[in-house]
């Protein structure tokens, strides 16, 4: 069932309307007139600047005309079957997301266990992987179906902390959503031009301790909450706080976000 309402997001977002389904509890809910879901996806490999192979999943909606595009960065564990449902889910409200495999220029794929993907992406550099990310979007902006430059980026854990680097190094970026994402330079995000959606759960300190230098520095380019009872990965399934009530209010920020940010002409 399709339902909306107003809502009032911040002073930075007006005020829109958007669907409260949310269906199993799984990220992304539906968003008329999109399909809640869409199963048109695919995996391809395009070249980033140093003429390396990187993998991605790419998620593709259900729509006329052309689409804003959306880039999905992974936890610390690399990529895994969670990622691909985050593109389609996006999918599903309107958007083309790519999902790209940041072990991939190095290592061919992910390893299919979590404690292997960890260990690899503690190897990677930030230059590495911010030309793995111009890389996807360049990508995603030269389909014939996206909305170019018209584009936003999402990211989990330390995904979410390289939304802070990613969101620094392109200007281009119309949209960042940084879900309970490290800042490890505080000089570094002086040069973020999108505006910031933070998500972060009441229990990690670790984290949230830099949300208040965050606003600071962003001075009002930067909207965060910290969602009551949710631990670190709360977006996750098996994690401290999904499927609760806090995680489906995140998820209806995200949304609002995307819609007022992404999908005006």
């Amino acid at each position: 069932m399709r339902t909306a309402r107003g809502f009032t997001f911040t002073p930075l977002l007006a005020t829109i309307a958007f669907a409260a389904a949310i269906s199993g509890g799984v990220l992304f809910g539906q968003r008329h007139p999109y399909l809640r879901i869409t199963t048109h996806g695919e995996w391809v490999k395009f070249v980033n600047a140093h003429g390396d192979s990187v993998r991605a999943y790419v998620a593709y909606p259900e729509r006329k005309d052309k689409a804003p595009t959306v880039i999905v960065i992974h936890e610390i564990f690399g990529m895994t079957d969670w990622e691909p449902t985050v593109a389609d889910r996006l999918a599903g409200n309107g958007y083309i997301a790519i999902a790209p495999d940041l072990l991939s220029s190095r290592y061919g794929m992910s390893p299919p266990t979590t404690d292997s993907g960890r260990k690899l992406v503690a190897t990677l550099n930030d230059a590495g992987v911010i030309a793995d990310l111009d890389a996807a979007y360049k990508y995603v902006n030269a389909l014939p179906a996206a909305q170019k430059d018209n584009s936003g980026v999402i990211g989990f854990c330390w995904g979410g902390g390289t939304v802070w680097k990613y969101a620094s190094a392109n200007p281009k970026l119309k949209a960042a959503v940084v879900c309970y994402g490290p800042l490890s330079d505080t000089n570094m995000i002086k040069s973020i031009k999108a505006p910031v959606l933070g998500v972060f759960g009441q229990n990690d300190m670790r984290v949230n301790a830099m949300i208040p230098v965050e606003k600071q520095i962003l001075d009002g380019r930067f909207v965060a909450d910290s969602y009551i009872g949710t631990g670190h990965g709360f977006m996750k399934p098996g994690r401290n706080g999904y499927g609760t009530p806090e995680y489906d209010r995140a998820v209806k920020n995200i949304d609002a976000f995307f819609a007022a940010q992404l999908d005006h002409k």
